[in-house]
């Protein structure tokens, strides 16, 4: 017995040195195959744009610009980001409040966000360089979708005898915040009506000033863009006779042909107290912008989970029953992202 024990080391002894060779070799494989693996996921870990479309579980981030607490876009961007989060496998999604569309541009061109509401005209001169972006072109931005008319409304009392945009020469006009997109689309109606503002006394007020110096009779007229009904109109409505100033037909085709951004509008009898007949003005539309940084699949995604999903922002506001998906390219005054278009377009 001890003899085989003594043979049985010796033979281990000689066979070792074999079998250690042989299992750093299979140790060495596994390693570089081990080693292999963790790149590759790395690298596919690695490809993915913070705006693009992922795959797997991965989550990508989409933060929404909208505008103040009282207005629309921010309901609205609210019931976006729920769609979004509920249709696009991966999304977080949210929206914030902002100082909306010229604060919304700034905010796309330097990443800060992801999408935005914007005016369509406020879009057309930042991706121009004209009016507030005057030698400031933004370049990059994109269209996703036209949502619905933000009217041009222009505000008086039944009380100052203003029947006509021609009847504002040498009358007190709040024509909207200095550098705003209500201010100047103020100016462009008034300059088809032949009115500069050498021929008004022009007042830079927000509209919800201006709905509070109409109450108080310290301006004769204002100037609000937004969807209708207007809760600062229907509110000055409510305290006093509040009447809104028809745009001529034919002056607003004028304005259409100068500028692109603008379409034709009647605001229906009833929206407002004591309105008993339809208004007659025109619009901008209100625009969900992204940059050329989201890849075209995405893009298709979000649009299709708002057009596949309209409830949702009807139940958001009012102005959701006017979004639809046969307009939803009415007014887009920007290039397209490719894979939004191709949705809209299809039948």
């Amino acid at each position: 017995m001890a003899t085989d024990n003594v043979h049985e080391a010796a033979v281990s002894k000689r066979n070792f040195p074999r079998r250690s060779k042989a299992m750093k070799k299979v140790m060495k494989k596994m390693l570089i195959a081990g080693m292999a693996c963790v790149c590759g996921a790395a690298l596919l870990a690695g490809c993915g744009g913070d705006s693009g479309s992922k795959s797997g579980g991965e989550k990508q981030f989409l933060n929404i610009a909208t505008g103040g607490t009282a207005g629309t876009y921010y309901p609205l961007g609210g019931a976006l980001a729920e769609l979004l989060n509920n249709n696009i496998k991966g999304m977080n999604a949210s929206a914030q409040s902002t100082g909306a569309s010229v604060a919304n541009v700034n905010m796309l061109k330097d990443g800060s966000v992801d999408l935005a509401f914007i005016q369509n005209d406020i879009a057309y001169y930042a991706v121009n360089g004209s009016e507030m972006f005057k030698d400031n072109k933004v370049a990059g931005l994109r269209g996703l979708a036209a949502l619905y008319p933000e009217t041009i409304q222009f505000v008086t009392t039944a009380d100052k005898g203003i029947k006509s945009i021609a009847d504002l020469k040498g009358k007190k006009v709040a024509v909207g915040a200095a550098g705003s997109g209500a201010e100047a689309n103020a100016r462009q109606i008034l300059a088809a009506y032949g009115i500069t503002y050498d021929d008004i006394d022009e007042r830079f007020l927000s509209f919800g000033e201006a709905a509070d110096a109409l109450k108080d009779g310290n301006v004769d007229a204002g100037v609000v863009v937004a969807g209708f009904p207007t809760a600062a109109i229907q509110d000055l409505a409510a305290n006093k006779s509040a009447a809104i100033i028809n745009i001529d037909s034919d002056k607003a085709d004028e304005l259409m042909k100068k500028y692109p951004y603008y379409t034709k509008v009647s605001i229906p009898k009833g929206t407002y107290p004591g309105q008993e007949e339809d208004i007659h003005s025109v619009a901008v539309k209100c625009v969900v912008v992204t940059t050329d940084k989201m890849d075209d699949k995405l893009g298709g995604e979000v649009v299709k989970a708002i057009y596949e999903h309209l409830d949702r922002m009807k139940a958001a506001h009012a102005v959701g029953k006017y979004i639809t998906k046969d307009t939803a390219l009415d007014g887009m005054s920007i290039p397209m992202n490719a894979g939004a278009e191709q949705y809209l377009k299809a039948k």
